[in-house]
């Protein structure tokens, strides 16, 4: 699916105010698609707000060091919110959009949406979506060169974070050619992988690093160690110190071990429910599975949200993945 550039022009040019969203439990393709997006239209002098349904995770806070991003309720309230375009980064998907969804229903001008995600629902916007990009970062580097807009170490910094840690930095099977042509590009527009990978991945918490330590304690392997499962309850937060965006990346660590094919986590939200995340090196297409739980994504990284206790959603989860893992190609 190719993006129509020059009507992605157009409809830009057509209004000088912008809101941008993304997903609830923002990660760094979300908000460094926004905060890329967002000094892009500046930079062609179009006032815009950054306005998500959940706040950016702390761990996360370094891609923002100015606090432009506002959150629902917290900063601003629904009512408050108009603009002549809304424009949706990174979710195709209703669920996703948490209680930002309800805004733009609401929304009288024009909604736009720009993705990489293969599922979508009707959001009553118009698309520029390209499932084959790795991240929807490189959608925004794209968008830039369509509106002849020159790369800055502004935008380079939260765009590089967006595509690196999509492609679990550049190891993933959706990475390609032009994704190491487009960080080359980031790259020399500033961007600075040293310091990036340290904001990320050098900076943990005591509590984050007992979660973790708990979360692997409890990887459980079946299918010949073909299919890993782990989960976290919501106490855990409390018992670790840690709190829930500390889950990222864990189950990427569960498919690292040795004949693994397929993996996934089941986090218990503060809420109730379980945020589900399924990882696969194989046949399995992740999207395919976790649409079966109202979710989806890509085909080898997908998630969803299920309701009820780990009693009842681990049966089912694991149930479906056994199925998947066992089913000819």
């Amino acid at each position: 699916m190719s993006i129509d550039w020059q009507r992605f022009v157009e409809v830009i040019n057509q209004h000088d105010r912008f809101v941008l969203t993304s997903h609830i439990r923002p990660d760094c393709d979300a908000l460094g698609s926004e905060l890329g997006m967002a000094e892009i239209l500046r930079t062609l002098g179009k006032q815009v707000r950054i306005i998500n349904g959940h706040p950016t995770p702390p761990s996360l806070q370094f891609l923002d060091p100015s606090q432009q991003i506002e959150v629902i309720v917290e900063h601003v309230m629904p009512h408050e919110i108009e603009t002549p375009c809304l424009m949706v980064l990174d979710t195709s998907a209703w669920a996703q959009l948490g209680p930002m969804a309800d805004v733009v229903r609401a929304c009288r001008g024009q909604r736009l949406v720009l993705d990489h995600h293969v599922g979508q629902d009707d959001l009553g916007a118009e698309w520029f979506k390209d499932t084959s990009a790795e991240a929807t970062g490189h959608l925004v580097v794209l968008a830039a060169d369509a509106l002849g807009v020159p790369l800055t170490s502004t935008m380079a910094m939260p765009l590089y974070a967006a595509i690196a840690t999509d492609t679990g930095w550049f190891r993933f099977g959706s990475t390609s050619p032009a994704t190491m042509r487009v960080a080359a590009r980031l790259l020399e527009a500033g961007a600075s992988p040293a310091q990036i990978y340290a904001d990320l991945y050098e900076r943990d918490t005591l509590g984050r690093v007992r979660l973790r330590g708990l979360i692997l304690s409890r990887t459980e392997a079946e299918l010949d160690g073909r299919l890993l499962h782990t989960f976290v309850l919501k106490e855990d937060f409390a018992k670790t110190g840690a709190i829930p965006s500390d889950t990222e990346d864990v189950i990427n660590q569960t498919l690292a071990i040795r004949g693994a094919q397929l993996a996934a986590i089941m986090v218990e939200q503060l809420k109730g429910g379980f945020k589900l995340s399924f990882r696969s090196r194989c046949q399995v297409d992740c999207n395919e599975l976790a649409r079966q739980f109202g979710g989806g994504g890509h085909r080898a990284a997908a998630g969803a949200y299920l309701e009820g206790e780990l009693a009842t959603v681990q049966p089912r989860v694991l149930n479906a993945m056994r199925e998947a893992l066992q089913t000819p190609a």
